[in-house]
């Protein structure tokens, strides 16, 4: 759809220079003057979609924003784009798809957002609770024997009861948050695919992040041989 939609682009704004260019040497003008002519015009007309800078950084999305063109920043936002009056035209106008086609390959692509945020946050819950879930509890019950071995020995583990303090913290972070993202998951759409799409922008994938930001965390503190799931260094480096 992406290469259906940028080909289109390209034959709208091809069929408007070569109608340009017709009329004009139909008039009269040789060709080379018509074009002349013709591209000061187009820039011109389109010069406020030109960015020479970086196009992924902040000035450039402000500068955007001054100069009135679209930052659609998810696929919920961009999606209804597609059936605005002016895409729609341009599809019936070079025949490339009617109304009705374009309208339902809108609905297909909100459902499969809807599809796909839903399979990752269930993943996410079940990695979460089987694998994550089980290696905290067990790194924290470690801590837990080792300081209290410690303590028995009349000794003080000023620094492991920190230790102690932070895994705890985080493993009933990740439980909560865990919780909290199967509960966003048990939403009805009740035949509003639209707004069931935006409770997923809107709820479940800023629940994802923040579940994925403590189990990130407790990436860090649970060592290699407890640690369940295959870290990026593993994958990337060790065969």
């Amino acid at each position: 759809m992406p290469n259906i939609t940028l080909n289109l682009a390209v034959t709208e704004s091809l069929d408007y220079m070569a109608t340009e260019l017709e009329k004009a040497t139909k008039s009269g003008k040789s060709l080379e003057k018509a074009v002349a002519e013709l591209l000061p015009k187009v820039i011109k007309e389109n010069k406020r979609i030109i960015f020479n800078g970086n196009n992924y950084s902040k000035e450039w999305e402000k500068e955007a924003g001054k100069r009135g063109l679209l930052n659609l920043k998810n696929t919920v936002d961009a999606l209804p784009q597609l059936t605005s009056k002016e895409a729609i035209g341009a599809f019936e106008k070079y025949k490339v798809l009617n109304e009705r086609e374009v309208r339902a390959r809108y609905d297909i692509m909100v459902e499969q957002y809807v599809k796909t945020v839903n399979v990752e946050g269930q993943l996410m819950v079940l990695m979460a609770n089987r694998y994550i879930l089980p290696a905290a509890l067990d790194y924290q019950k470690q801590v837990a024997e080792s300081i209290a071995a410690v303590k028995s020995a009349g000794g003080r583990s000023v620094e492991a009861k920190k230790v102690l303090n932070k895994a705890t913290k985080l493993t009933d972070a990740l439980k909560q948050r865990t919780d909290k993202l199967a509960h966003a998951l048990d939403n009805e759409g009740n035949g509003d695919a639209v707004k069931h799409a935006r409770h997923f922008r809107d709820v479940v994938i800023p629940a994802m992040a923040a579940l994925r930001e403590t189990g990130d965390d407790l990436e860090l503190m649970i060592p290699h041989e407890t640690w369940p799931l295959a870290t990026y260094r593993e994958m990337l480096f060790i065969k």
